[in-house]
């Protein structure tokens, strides 16, 4: 790990670096390959249930597309183990990819959860037994149908796939809280 440009620590696993400079979580362990049977896992600490932002970056050159059997660019495997220090339950957790933050992700830039297969073994979670995806004008997986208590963790697994691969994305988190 090293130091990032916004005070957070720019963590390197499979070809990337995983940052929380943009605030609202803290990573506290990164590691894995990316591939399908060693997934890039990015540990984390949520202190509230607002939407957080991971900064994620290739580390070197980008070729055009690696779609081998090997993780790398295109082809990136990831499970994202959270723990709910919020102090309040959630109900739902979303995950929305950009190319460019604050922007939506759009079926042109080539960023998505996978979007080219309809259901997908890749997907899934030890708290949501379900999962939504929404596509155009966004790139959205939402976890459905479980709870996540303060004070547990709870894991989340998808392949994020680029077929134009760029030198930086987002992934912004949004855990769900039961509406009064």
């Amino acid at each position: 790990m090293e130091a990032g440009s916004g005070g957070g620590k720019r963590w390197i696993a499979g070809g990337y670096s995983f940052s929380d400079e943009l605030g609202g979580f803290t990573i506290v362990g990164v590691g894995g390959s990316g591939t399908k049977e060693d997934p890039i896992v990015i540990q984390e600490e949520l202190v509230s249930a607002s939407p957080v932002t991971l900064l994620i970056r290739a580390e070197g050159i980008v070729p055009p597309s690696n779609f081998s059997i090997e993780a790398g660019f295109g082809f990136t495997y990831l499970r994202i183990v959270t723990l709910n220090n919020s102090g309040l339950a959630w109900i739902e957790f979303e995950f929305e990819l950009q190319e460019i933050l604050g922007q939506p992700s759009i079926f042109s830039d080539g960023l998505s959860f996978d979007q080219r297969r309809s259901e997908s073994e890749n997907i899934g979670s030890d708290h949501f037994a379900n999962y939504r995806r929404d596509f155009e004008p966004y790139d959205r997986l939402r976890f459905l149908n479980g709870k996540v208590d303060p004070l547990q963790t709870s894991s989340f697994d998808f392949l994020v796939t680029d077929f134009t691969p760029r030198s930086q994305f987002y992934i912004v988190q949004d855990p769900r809280i039961p509406s009064s």
